[in-house]
């Protein structure tokens, strides 16, 4: 038998099957046209474009806002570095912002705090400059004598009491009094401070308070409730504020904390 009749002979008595099995691929990636796959010139799989959920938005309220306003500044200008608590300047800026809403501030380039968490020998009194973002006075500052010894303590707004009183403040005219150039401030808090001027509670210069008298003294000198600077920083301290800037005296006092309207109003 022939080669080519041995062949024909096995092709007949053979019976093969042959299976093509094509799987189709997909190919995922975020550009359209990207990914094709092809089998045997045949066009098998087009992309598949899988997009993640958006991030649910979160929306802060206005005191979360506030804070980190607060917050922001209070670490731009260094203000730990000055000694001015983190506290005490975040409620000066709440209580700032409220009253501009209010109309109660019209010298708003201006903001002064009085820090009473503090020692009296330490420069306690700090007036910022809010639009250029600086510290324009740092100097000591008196509390009522009542109020305590080196820390104040207890807080007044009754007539006599010779104690400080604490919460914001506009500041008004100049006069000369018994203690040379001073500065009337208004009282704007209900119960709290609304009776600095019948108390004649004002910012004026002292000499017992200051560099030169804690050189000779443990603790700086008290006043009748004034807070009263140094007399050499007086008239700085009184061209710089008055005419109607904010002034906050602050103490971490729960009871203030809770009971000022302009903190929680």
């Amino acid at each position: 038998m022939s080669v080519g009749g041995i062949l024909t002979a096995f092709a007949k008595a053979s019976s093969v099957t042959c299976f093509l099995a094509i799987t189709p691929v997909i190919t995922i990636g975020t550009h359209a046209t990207a990914g094709v796959t092809k089998y045997g010139g045949q066009r098998i799989g087009a992309p598949v474009t899988i997009t993640a959920p958006a991030a649910p938005e979160v929306v802060k309220s206005a005191a979360e806002l506030l804070e980190e306003e607060a917050t922001s500044l209070y670490q731009s200008m260094n203000l730990k570095k000055w000694g001015l608590s983190r506290k005490a300047f975040e409620y000066a800026w709440k209580g700032y912002k409220h009253l501009l809403q209010q109309k109660k501030i019209r010298k708003d380039e201006v903001l002064s705090i009085c820090d009473f968490s503090q020692s009296s020998r330490k420069k306690r009194f700090y007036i910022i400059d809010v639009e250029s973002k600086k510290m324009l006075i740092n100097t000591w500052v008196a509390h009522g004598r009542n109020s305590g010894g080196e820390y104040a303590r207890s807080f007044s707004n009754k007539p006599e009491s010779h104690q400080s009183s604490l919460g914001f403040y506009v500041t008004r005219n100049t006069y000369y009094g018994g203690h040379g150039l001073a500065l009337k401030i208004e009282g704007l808090e209900k119960n709290i401070n609304d009776l600095a001027d019948e108390r004649n509670i004002v910012i004026h210069g002292s000499n017992y308070v200051g560099a030169g008298f804690l050189r000779k003294s443990r603790i700086n000198g008290r006043s009748f409730g004034c807070p009263a600077v140094p007399a050499k920083d007086n008239a700085k301290v009184i061209q710089t504020i008055k005419g109607g800037s904010c002034l906050f005296i602050y103490h971490p006092t729960k009871n203030y904390i809770k009971n000022s309207k302009v903190l929680n109003g």
